[in-house]
C-alpha cells in the first residue's frame, strides 16, 4: 500500500519526525486558500504514486499567490508516468543547507532489515549506488535486536554526515526504525533529509509502503481509500479479492499467490496475454467465486476464463460447487477452461461433469488448460 508523499509525512510525524506544515487539495481555489493560510513562499508539489515528479513538472516553488494559482492549475491534471494528478500539496518552503538520503527497508536473501544512508540525497538513490557506491553506507539490522544507538551513530559516521548533526541524525534515524517496525512497513524513505541553515535536521520528501495485511494492527482506510485502482480493481476491492489488472484477453482465477502468478506465467508461455491477477485465497465458495466470475465477466477485453485451483486446504468438491452456484448467478460471457487437482479434485470432477460443453471445459494439467484457455481467446478453440 503505496502512501502520497503527505500521508507519508503525516505517518512519519505521529513518529516525532520533523515535517513542515501543509495541506492536501484538490482544486485551484483551495491551493490558492491553503497558500494564504500558511503563508508563503511555498511548495506545490504533485501527489502521485510513482517518481520523477520534479522532472516531469510537478514540483514548483511558489513565491507568492498569483504563482500558487499558476502552478496548481498547471500540475493539476498533469500526466506523471501514466498517472494523472487529482490532488496537490501546499507545503511551507523551506531553507536547504545540506540534503541526505535515509531508507528501511527488508534484505529478504538476509532475513533483516535494510538501513541505507547517505550524504548524497536529493536524488534518486539507483543514481548515487551506479555513480558512487560508496557513498551508501549500509546496515543490517537483526529484528529481534533492533536497532541500538550505538549501532545506529555508527551508521551515521559511516555515512559521513555533517558532524554538527550527528546526535539529531541519530535520533532521527530511531525514530525512522520504529516508524517502519511499529508502523508495518514494507518501506519508508526520506529523500531529501535536509540540514536547514540553522542546522536542524528536518523530513522534507516520503515514500511510504505499508503491509495492507497488517490492517487488523492499524487504521488504514484513509490510506486505502487514496489508492489508485482502475474500475476492474475498484470492483474487485469492494469484494474483498486479491486483483490486479492486467492488459490481456484471458482471464485468470487461482487459489493462492504463487499459484496465481504460476498461472499468469503459463498463459505467457501458452502465446496468450493474461487480462488480470486474481487470487481467491482458500476460499472459493460460491459467493468469492461469483464475484470473481463477475469482475473478470466485466473485463471487456476477456475472451477467456482460466480457473486453475490446486487443493490443499481446499476441497475439490466444494470449488466445483462453488462454480456451479456462480454460473447460476452470473450471465457468463467468456468460455471458462478448468483445470481442478488436489484434496477431493476427482469428487469435484463427477461434480462438474453434467455442466461440461464448449463453454465449460475441464482439463488434467495447467500447461494444457493454459494453452486451451489461450486458443479459446485466440478464436482458435477446435
Amino acid at each position: 500500500m503505496d502512501l502520497f508523499e503527505y500521508q507519508g509525512k503525516q505517518f512519519f510525524a505521529s513518529y516525532g519526525m520533523p515535517v513542515s506544515p501543509g495541506e492536501a487539495v484538490t482544486t485551484v481555489h483551495d491551493a490558492v486558500a491553503a497558500a494564504e493560510r500558511l503563508g508563503t513562499p511555498v511548495m506545490v508539489k504533485a501527489q502521485v504514486h510513482t517518481g520523477g515528479r520534479g522532472k516531469a513538472g510537478g514540483v514548483k516553488f511558489a513565491a507568492d499567490i498569483d504563482a500558487v494559482r499558476t502552478h496548481a492549475s498547471n500540475i493539476l491534471g498533469l500526466d506523471i508516468r501514466g498517472h494523472v494528478v487529482e490532488n496537490l500539496w501546499i507545503e511551507k518552503a523551506s531553507d536547504i543547507a545540506e540534503e541526505y538520503y535515509a531508507s528501511f527497508t527488508l534484505d529478504r536473501s538476509a532475513k533483516q532489515h535494510l538501513g541505507m544512508l547517505s550524504a548524497e540525497g536529493g536524488v534518486e538513490i539507483e543514481a548515487v549506488a551506479e555513480q558512487n557506491p560508496d557513498a551508501i553506507a549500509k546496515i543490517w539490522v537483526n529484528p529481534v535486536d533492533g536497532l541500538t544507538e550505538d549501532q545506529c551513530r555508527r551508521w551515521v559516521l559511516a555515512a559521513n554526515l555533517n558532524p554538527d548533526v550527528t546526535e539529531q541524525a541519530v535520533e532521527l534515524l530511531r525514530k525512522l526504525y520504529e516508524a517502519y517496525t511499529a508502523g508495518d512497513a514494507d518501506l519508508v524513505e526520506i529523500n531529501p533529509l535536509i540540514v536547514t541553515p540553522e542546522g536542524r535536521l528536518h523530513v522534507l520528501d516520503a515514500k511510504v509502503t505499508l503491509d495492507g495485511n497488517a490492517g487488523f494492527r492499524h487504521d488504514l482506510a484513509p490510506f486505502d481509500a487514496t489508492q489508485p485502482r482502475d474500475g476492474r480493481e475498484a470492483a474487485a476491492h469492494s469484494k474483498g479479492l486479491q486483483y490486479v489488472g492486467l492488459e490481456g484477453s484471458v482471464g485468470v482465477i487461482a487459489n493462492g499467490a504463487g499459484l496465481a502468478m504460476s498461472t499468469v506465467d503459463a498463459v505467457n508461455q501458452a502465446g496468450g496475454r493474461p487480462a488480470n491477477f486474481l487470487d481467491i485465497g482458500g476460499g472459493a465458495n460460491a459467493d468469492v467465486m461469483a464475484g470473481a466470475l463477475e469482475v473478470i465477466n466485466n473485463d471487456p477485453d476477456v475472451r477467456s476464463i482460466f480457473i486453475n485451483i490446486f487443493g490443499g486446504i481446499t476441497r475439490g468438491d466444494e470449488v466445483a460447487n462453488g462454480i456451479i452456484q456462480a454460473m447460476d448467478r452470473v450471465d457468463i460471457r467468456s468460455p471458462i477452461v478448468i483445470r481442478l487437482d488436489g484434496t477431493n479434485a476427482v469428487v469435484g470432477w463427477s461434480m462438474l461433469d453434467p455442466y461440461l460443453s464448449d463453454r465449460l471445459v475441464l482439463v488434467p494439467t495447467m500447461v494444457e488448460a493454459a494453452e486451451q484457455a489461450v486458443a479459446l481467446a485466440q478464436g482458435s478453440a477446435p
